[in-house]
C-alpha cells in the first residue's frame, strides 16, 4: 500500500495553462490527502470534504498556488487545518468515527492514532506518514522546532503504550514502523475523491453565487447610503426643555382646561345675541 503522503516518484510535467495544471496537481495528490485526512479523523466524509475544500480554495486562489515552492504542501496544510478543525464535533455527521478497519492491527493503530491530541496526531502523520524532516514539520505545525521535537517525542510514547509492537525499539525504529504501518492502513470505506472537473465546477459555482451576494450587498448599502442623505436633518435642532415650575407657578405646558366656571361663561357668550364686531367697535346711535 502507498504511504499517506504524496506518491513517491518522478511529478507529472506542468501543462501549459491553469485547467491541467490543476487537474494534474488534483490527480496526483488527492487520493494521498484523502487518506492523510481520513487517518486524522477516522471520518471519510469529512476526510473527503477537507480534500475538496482544499482544492477549492486552491482553485481560487490558483496564481498563489501555482507560484508556490512546494503546491502539494500548500493544499497538504489546508486540508489538515480543516480536518481538524473543533467546530466539526457540533455537526452530527461528524461527532462520531467511521466503522473501523477489519484488521485488528489497522484498528489499533488508528484508535491509538485518534486518541492523540490533534497537534500530536498531525506531527505524527506529517513526521513519520509524509517523511518531512524536524523543521518542515515544525513550519507545517506552526510551532519551533524544539517545540515539534518534543510534541513528536511524546506521542510515540503514547503510541508504545498502547501498541505493544512499538514498545521496547529505538526512537529511528519507531518512526519507521510508524511510517510502515501507517501506510499499509486498510479503511474499511471507499476514500476515492470526487473528479477535478467536479471541484473545479463547485468552486466557481460558489464564486459566482458570492460574487453576485456581493453586488446585492453593495447595493443595499449604497440605497441606505442616499436614503440616509437624503432624509437625514442638515442642522443641529436643540430640544425643548422641559418646563419647570418657578415660586409655584406651574410650567407653561399648554392651553390649561377649562373649568365649570370658564365654560359656562364662554356658552353664554357664544350665545349672546349681539355677538359680533361691533361688540368690540360700539357706536353711537
Amino acid at each position: 500500500a502507498a504511504p499517506p503522503g504524496p506518491p513517491y516518484g518522478p511529478r507529472p510535467r506542468p501543462p501549459r495553462d491553469a485547467v491541467e495544471a490543476f487537474d494534474a496537481l488534483y490527480d496526483h495528490a488527492a487520493a494521498a490527502l484523502v487518506r492523510q485526512a481520513y487517518l486524522l479523523t477516522g471520518r471519510r466524509s469529512l476526510a473527503l470534504r477537507s480534500v475538496e475544500v482544499a482544492f477549492r480554495q486552491a482553485w481560487g486562489r490558483w496564481p498563489e498556488v501555482a507560484t508556490d515552492r512546494d503546491p502539494v504542501g500548500w493544499v497538504r496544510s489546508a486540508v489538515h487545518e480543516y480536518a481538524l478543525s473543533p467546530w466539526h464535533r457540533f455537526r452530527r455527521a461528524h461527532r462520531r468515527p467511521d466503522k473501523p478497519p477489519a484488521d485488528t492491527a489497522d484498528r489499533i493503530l488508528l484508535e491509538a492514532l485518534l486518541a492523540l491530541p490533534p497537534v500530536h496526531r498531525r506531527t505524527v502523520l506529517l513526521y513519520d506518514g509524509v517523511g518531512l524532516d524536524l523543521p518542515d514539520t515544525a513550519a507545517e505545525t506552526e510551532a519551533s522546532t524544539p517545540a515539534t521535537g518534543h510534541r513528536l517525542l511524546r506521542a510515540h510514547a503514547e503510541l508504545a503504550r498502547r501498541i505493544p509492537p512499538l514498545a521496547g525499539v529505538t526512537p529511528e525504529r519507531r518512526s519507521g514502523m510508524l511510517r510502515e504501518r501507517l501506510g499499509a492502513v486498510r479503511p474499511a470505506v471507499s476514500l476515492e475523491p470526487r473528479p477535478a472537473a467536479t471541484v473545479r465546477a463547485v468552486s466557481e459555482h460558489r464564486a459566482r453565487r458570492l460574487a453576485r451576494a456581493a453586488l446585492v450587498l453593495t447595493a443595499v448599502i449604497a440605497a441606505s447610503t442616499g436614503y440616509t442623505a437624503v432624509t437625514a436633518p442638515d442642522h443641529y435642532e436643540p430640544p425643548i426643555a422641559p418646563g419647570a415650575s418657578v415660586s409655584g407657578v406651574p410650567p407653561l405646558s399648554g392651553p390649561p382646561r377649562l373649568t365649570e366656571t370658564s365654560r359656562y361663561l364662554q356658552d353664554k357668550l357664544r350665545a349672546d345675541p349681539a355677538a359680533g364686531p361691533h361688540r368690540l367697535h360700539p357706536r353711537l346711535e
